[in-house]
């Protein structure tokens, strides 16, 4: 969307366009007295909704830029600054003018909720290396038959009937090797969440 709007902006004026020029081509070039984004916030903590779309269309592109610089990810990013205009919308009555501008509070959020979403993600990434690398560790304790008639039963999806026919070998001892295979993968597995 972006990027269309500074094509746009390129061939209808033949001048390259900035950030700024994007962020604040739709606004008078006057600035926004501090007074009325307080007025907006306040309005917005009585529960005018008017006041948060008007916040909204102020405010939006700014939040969503810092977002996206900080995410790389314009899902990301269009789904976060939803969560920080619906944040601003629960706890407007918050705001306190002294501690800083209405921009610089709505940044604040804005970086917060990137700064979280970039850890949780950073911690789901760790967590499924952990447990990817403590599935083939408990893999490693399976003999080769044990893990061949797991395998095809779970990663071929195949019932024990179908793993037999296929490994040419009769139903109880592919039963057997299952059930003994995942004895050792539970064992295994509940060893390493010991471990700390």
């Amino acid at each position: 969307m972006l990027q269309k709007q500074l094509e746009n902006d390129n061939a209808a004026t033949g001048t390259p366009a900035t950030l700024g020029g994007v962020l604040y081509g739709a606004m008078s070039s006057a600035p926004v007295p501090e007074t009325d984004w307080v007025a907006l916030v306040r309005a917005i903590a009585a529960g005018d909704q008017v006041a948060l779309h008007s916040l909204y269309e102020r405010s939006h592109r700014l939040v969503f830029t810092l977002i996206l610089r900080m995410t790389s990810s314009r899902e990301t990013a269009d789904e976060l600054t939803l969560e920080v205009f619906h944040e601003v919308w629960r706890r407007a009555y918050r705001y306190e003018p002294r501690e800083g501008t209405v921009l610089g509070w709505l940044m604040n959020h804005a970086r917060f909720r990137a700064l979280h979403r970039l850890r949780f993600e950073a911690r789901q990434k760790r967590e499924f290396e952990d447990e990817r690398r403590a599935l083939l560790g408990a893999l490693d304790t399976l003999t080769p038959e044990e893990r061949q008639a797991i395998e095809a039963a779970f990663f071929g999806e195949l019932t024990h009937f179908e793993v037999a026919i296929r490994l040419k070998e009769p139903l109880e001892t592919v039963r057997a090797r299952i059930q003994s295979g995942l004895q050792k993968l539970r064992k295994a597995l509940a060893e390493r969440k010991k471990i700390p």
